[in-house]
């Protein structure tokens, strides 16, 4: 669950900008951070909502605003060059820091990438940088433009198509691009920098990647958004992209390495935390971390099993480990065991009686698809063998739970 609400706030010109900042409904965000659209795009761009909004499911708190010229934000966009996009930037970092807490976080999607390294040094606050498809030199974008780059700079401005839009350049913004020197920029980076960058990218080739990469200095990391587009118009793209850029930034980010899953600690083999993200549970198992949750239709966020699906989960994992520990032992010619899992309730006698809340019991359907060179003596065996698993005889057995409190600790700070 999130809390979007409208805001603007003025740039260096005296220009209204107006922008959606993304809130944990429930909670107070650990971190801020600053999104940075891609050339011409604009804040509602879908992947960028999309990203910006499972950020904020991470517990961080998210501005993304239109630059001048651009969707609900004043100014003509034909005045505009890469430069004052950071000086936009510049005036975003400035208003969160005033109104709610200056950005630790920066990201910058496509030139606004490139723009972000470009104004990082003027947002002290940042301490993690990310690029998502972004440009080695700004003045990859006038390739878009074609033909109408000779009379940009015959007439002084003219206009250009951008994904079927119009849109007016003028020769200043030409001249900018063509100025910027972003290896500088890069090599003077405080911040640490992550690149994510689709290997098919057919705006952005993926080659700027490893420019942006061998140009800046550590702490530095590269990861690649493989089969994403370049607008990660994909929902599930964006949420991958969001996931794994959070995961990333939470070592640069105290509140959020605090909160990660990686800082819990079990007092045997597995932890879970449920804070005020609903229904949101990050699950511990060693060195292994993983999310649970409801799906959205009772209220949660669904990104991850709920905690059925889990149970499911290691009742088919273990059936299949059992089929393949008894089959090699007996040097059988097992390929592949598949198993498929359901959960419900049947009447707890025979089905037909009218059913109520006591009389109801828990029922897995288990269907076992074995693959092999196996006659039907094997196979009929082998289904025997599955419900001797240990998860299968747990069940079946039934389990004692004992439970008491964690003492607490007094608080030395």
């Amino acid at each position: 669950m999130t809390a979007s609400t409208k805001v603007s706030f003025s740039n260096g010109r005296g220009q209204q900008l107006t922008g959606r900042l993304e809130l944990p409904s429930d909670d107070t965000p650990h971190a801020y951070v600053l999104f940075a659209h891609c050339f011409t795009c604009g804040k509602d761009l879908r992947g960028a909502v999309e990203l910006t909004r499972a950020l904020t499911l991470d517990g961080y708190g998210v501005l993304r605003f239109d630059f001048t010229g651009l969707g609900e934000s004043e100014g003509a966009f034909a005045e505009t060059t890469f430069s004052s996009t950071a000086d936009d930037l510049v005036a975003a970092a400035q208003f969160l820091e005033a109104d709610y807490q200056a950005p630790q976080i920066l990201i910058g999607h496509s030139l606004g990438g490139t723009a972000v390294i470009r104004a990082a040094a003027r947002i002290p606050s940042a301490t993690a940088l990310v690029t998502i498809g972004a440009p080695f030199d700004a003045e990859h974008v006038t390739r878009h433009f074609g033909r109408a780059v000779i009379a940009i700079e015959e007439e002084g401005d003219a206009e250009v198509q951008i994904a079927g839009r119009a849109f007016r350049v003028s020769r200043e913004f030409l001249r900018d691009v063509r100025t910027q020197q972003i290896t500088d920029a890069l090599q003077g980076l405080t911040q640490a920098l992550l690149i994510m960058h689709s290997p098919t990218d057919q705006v952005v080739e993926i080659e700027n990647a490893a420019k942006l990469y061998t140009a800046a200095r550590h702490p530095k990391s590269f990861l690649s958004l493989d089969g994403a587009d370049h607008l990660l118009s994909a929902r599930r793209d964006a949420q991958y992209t969001a996931r794994t850029l959070a995961a990333w930034a939470s070592r640069y980010v105290p509140e959020a390495a605090e909160q990660s899953v990686n800082e819990l600690v079990a007092m045997e083999d597995v932890a879970t935390r449920t804070g005020r993200t609903r229904y949101r549970t990050d699950v511990r198992v060693r060195r292994h971390g993983l999310v649970a949750d409801e799906p959205a239709a009772v209220g949660g966020t669904d990104l991850g099993p709920t905690p059925y699906d889990l149970l499911l989960s290691a009742l088919g994992a273990c059936t299949g480990m059992t089929l393949r520990m008894y089959a090699d032992r007996k040097q059988w010619a097992l390929d592949e065991v598949t198993v498929h899992l359901k959960h419900g309730k049947l009447h707890a006698n025979d089905g037909q009686s009218p059913q109520t809340a006591s009389s109801r019991t828990d029922h897995i359907e288990r269907v076992i698809d074995i693959r092999g060179a196996l006659d039907e003596t094997q196979r009929a065996r082998l289904l025997e063998i599955a419900n001797m698993c240990p998860v299968h005889r747990t069940l079946e057995r039934g389990v004692t739970v004992s439970t008491r409190a964690l003492e607490a600790v007094a608080d030395a700070g």
